[in-house]
């Protein structure tokens, strides 16, 4: 007996149906699901009816153009105190390198007089019709590092060996307070990226690779920042704060600054979310969005993550800024048009340079034709104003009349200070101390050497003073102290001698000697490295620390780094190894628990423990719960005066690496170490130390390319022989880049020419030098063009590339104007550029 196929319409109607309800059901389930990934966070700030139906009266009186302004953060450089009264910006804001005046040196009284200036002119309503008050925000990650004189605390990296959430809240508030002596109203931070590749340029900017502390110190600090919500929450000894960067830019692939998180979701709040957890439930106000993508979509462009999750499921109330452009970055998108960011939830855009004005211009046009909804403008204004009520800028006296302004005894007052050089002390990890040779005695004839040792800038790191944290000098930390200081004080008190040499010559043999050294101030993008081994192909280090040990001195070397980096043959040539991180100014601190006390006692003991697992080979990056973990020295080491030593000298000093002759980079995003900038005009000269720089006949500033201040404008007036040059205080020897058909590669931009040669050349110390008139290899276009001239053609020209001193210099008596974004130095295989020498 067979079975027809015989279904009616309404079988198969009932089938369907069932099968719609199972569909249903099973997509139900799985929203359920991701709903649960995110959980609703509880601040404790009360719902305020009266604050809400303010908000919306004032919404309801402002225009069009009024509500954009308040969207957009133009920064100091870029606008007037008079822009500033014509369109009633929301914000403002400082960038790294930027200061009243354009003066790196400018005093408290200068911020606070730029900060009362702005504020005056918002309030103004005789041009732009509006008395809302703007705000100042500022990158204040370690202190107020932007202030000289400012206290500036380890950077996190070293807060998080210390394990300390209560000190980690005391560091925030002395923060804020020195930040409200300039008049400035918010600060960008805490940065709470989890850091999963310590190749990444701003790991030193991360508390732990693990979420746990990064949870907790993300709520210390914006208690610290903010207040408490429940105490003195936005008082007047209070700033706002900022958590940042949402979401993942700690783990993006290769760690690559600005890169894509390929995170699963449950991945990305697990490991990436946790600061936002702590620091939204402890008040922050603001939230920064990230210029990572989250596979393959742009951060500041995901309606998914800042709306749908941030503002929904998490129930963020407060308002999300954009950082440096970011919105620039999405597809479709530039730094002066971009519809898509404020689609997807930025409230605030950070539009620096001169992109602001039409960025205004085209998100009014986009709201009058539909493109941006009303709605959501008003949504953004909204939690703009809201977040301005509740800080007290309405009702606060202006900022110079404010009870912490002009109060200046309190920025790097002893108190902070103190509070930091707690904090140095405790941030160390001891990794290897052999037959106990820490703690010293005071008494003993110490012999100091190396780079870092009386240097401050160099263990203050990037974001000190200036941007990248380059350019500075001692002088320019007033108060601080040095590592060296600290040590030839703490021994000379006791009766010992100390001995001082950056290249470790002494004059009597000397009982110990502590050799300082390490990585060069760094900031975002031009701290990115392709893999971990300290000094690679130049390691000067770890000649000096042989040299002594080949001596019979006892070595004890204090490592500067912005992350754990793999040094097995400075470890196998060392006695003691401390990693120091980057202490901020007050480097007097560590003598404190390097030595014992004069009466033979221990005065401070090691407490840092390593929040960061230490590498066991140069290409290896491991986490704490990695599957096959197996660094040299795991998460949470650190060895204190009572334990024995685990690291002997005999460290697998066999690099991973291939020894493929790599680029030699010496400017991208950045002039990087060892070289700097510098203008010459006639016999005068002038280092570049900030964004900006002059002498008589030639002037450079930074600007935006691609990226923040990623590329160099160069003016030459023509009123006399000029040039600007890269230089190093010490040669570079370029020989083996000849032997490979190397090439000096420059990513150029004629903005104006002049009918006068400009000249491409090299520098090898006084009357050597080789140089190219390069105006027939300029493309007659405003457009970006790669001019590469063969090493060997330098050498032909009498350049001695066995000592390199300015390996890059353009001259001219003309009148030209180019820009600069790339620098280096390079192989090819391209037989066509071998002799090119024109």
């Amino acid at each position: 007996m067979k079975l027809k196929n015989t279904f009616t319409l309404g079988s198969l109607m009932i089938a369907s149906m069932g099968l719609l309800g199972c569909a249903e059901q099973e997509v139900t389930v799985k929203e359920k699901v991701k709903q649960e990934i995110w959980p609703h966070i509880e601040t404790g700030i009360a719902e305020d009816p009266e604050l809400e139906a303010k908000i919306a009266k004032m919404l309801a009186g402002m225009t069009l153009e009024q509500k954009i302004a308040q969207m957009i953060q133009p920064e100091i450089r870029d606008i007037t105190v008079e822009d500033m009264r014509k369109y009633g910006f929301g914000s403002y804001l400082n960038g790294g390198g930027a200061f009243p005046n354009n003066d790196k040196h400018a005093k408290a009284s200068d911020w606070i007089d730029l900060a009362e200036k702005m504020y005056q002119a918002s309030i103004d309503d005789s041009l732009d019709g509006s008395k809302i008050p703007t705000m100042w925000g500022t990158d204040a990650v370690h202190g107020h590092n932007n202030v000289i004189g400012a206290t500036l605390f380890p950077h996190n990296i070293g807060l998080g060996a210390t394990n300390n959430p209560e000190l980690i809240e005391k560091i925030a508030a002395a923060t804020a307070q020195e930040v409200m002596v300039t008049g400035i109203d918010w600060v960008f931070a805490p940065t709470v990226a989890v850091v999963r590749d310590d190749r990444w340029g701003r790991t030193y900017e991360g508390y732990s690779e693990d979420p746990e502390i990064v949870k907790a110190y993300s709520a210390a600090i914006v208690k610290g920042l903010q207040g408490a919500v429940d105490k003195d929450f936005l008082s007047d000894k209070r700033v706002i704060s900022t958590v940042k960067h949402f979401l993942g830019d700690g783990g993006t692939e290769g760690g690559d600054d600005q890169g894509n998180n390929t995170s699963s979701e449950q991945e990305l709040f697990e490991i990436h979310a946790q600061g936002y957890v702590g620091g939204l439930g402890a008040g922050a106000q603001t939230v920064m969005a990230s210029f990572n993508s989250w596979n393959g979509e742009k951060i500041h462009g995901s309606k998914y993550l800042l709306t749908d999750v941030l503002k929904g499921k998490m129930g963020f109330d407060g308002f999300v800024v954009g950082d440096w452009n970011g919105h620039g970055q999405i597809p479709g998108c530039n730094n002066a048009d971009c519809a898509q960011a404020a689609n997807a939830g930025l409230d605030v855009y950070m539009v620096p340079t001169d992109a602001w004005k039409p960025l205004y211009e085209n998100l009014i046009k986009q709201v009058k034709n539909g493109e941006i909804a009303q709605s959501r403008i008003d949504d953004a204004v909204t939690r703009i104003l809201r977040v301005k009520m509740r800080a007290g800028l309405f009702d606060k006296p202006s900022p110079a009349k404010r009870p912490l302004s002009g109060k200046t005894e309190i920025i790097g007052s002893a108190e902070h200070r103190a509070v930091a050089k707690q904090a140095v002390r405790e941030s160390l990890v001891l990794l290897k101390n052999k037959q106990q040779l820490l703690p010293l005695s005071p008494k003993a004839n110490v012999l100091v050497a190396g780079l870092g040792a009386d240097n401050i800038g160099m263990q203050s790191g990037g974001w000190t003073i200036t941007w990248q944290g380059t350019g500075n000098e001692n002088s320019d930390f007033p108060g601080g102290t040095s590592i060296f200081d600290g040590i030839k004080k703490t021994v000379e008190q006791a009766g010992g001698q100390v001995q001082y040499d950056l290249n470790g010559e002494f004059e009597t043999k000397p009982d110990v000697a502590i050799v300082v050294f390490g990585e060069q101030p760094y900031a975002e993008g031009n701290g990115d490295l392709d893999n971990l081994e300290y000094q690679r192909g130049n390691k000067t280090d770890l000649a000096l620390l042989k040299k002594l040990k080949e001596a019979g001195i006892p070595v004890v070397s204090l490592f500067i780094s912005g992350r754990p980096m793999w040094v097995n043959a400075e470890l196998n040539a060392s006695d003691a190894f401390v990693a120091t991180w980057l202490p901020g100014s007050e480097g007097d601190a560590i003598s404190d628990v390097l030595f014992k006390n004069a009466d033979g006692s221990i005065n401070h003991d090691f407490k840092g423990k390593l929040s960061f697992s230490w590498p066991n080979d140069p290409i290896g990056n491991q986490n704490r719960g990695d599957k096959d973990y197996a660094p040299l020295l795991p998460y949470g080491f650190g060895l204190t005066y009572e334990d024995e030593n685990t690291l002997a000298d005999n460290l697998d000093e066999t690099s991973q690496v291939t020894s493929e002759l790599e680029d030699l980079v010496m400017f991208e995003r950045a002039i990087k170490s060892p070289w700097s900038l510098q203008l010459q005009s006639g016999s005068e000269l002038q280092a570049m130390t900030s964004s900006r720089a002059a002498v008589n006949a030639v002037s450079v500033k930074t600007f935006d390319k691609d990226v923040q201040e990623d590329a160099r404008a160069i003016s030459f007036n023509g009123k006399e022989p000029a040039s600007v040059r890269l230089v190093a205080a010490f040669p570079s020897d370029l020989r083996s880049y000849v032997e490979k058909n190397g090439q000096l590669e420059m990513l150029i931009k004629v903005d104006k020419a002049a009918d006068a040669p400009l000249m491409l050349g090299m520098q090898c110390g006084e009357n050597c030098e080789g140089q190219f008139d390069i105006r027939e290899r300029l493309a007659d276009t405003a457009e970006w063009q790669t001019i590469s001239v063969n090493l060997a053609c330098f050498a032909d020209k009498g350049v001695n590339l066995a000592q390199v001193f300015s390996p890059w210099q353009l001259a001219t008596d003309g009148a030209w104007q180019v820009s600069i974004a790339h620098l280096s130095v390079g192989v090819t295989d391209n037989q066509e550029l071998t002799n090119t020498c024109k």
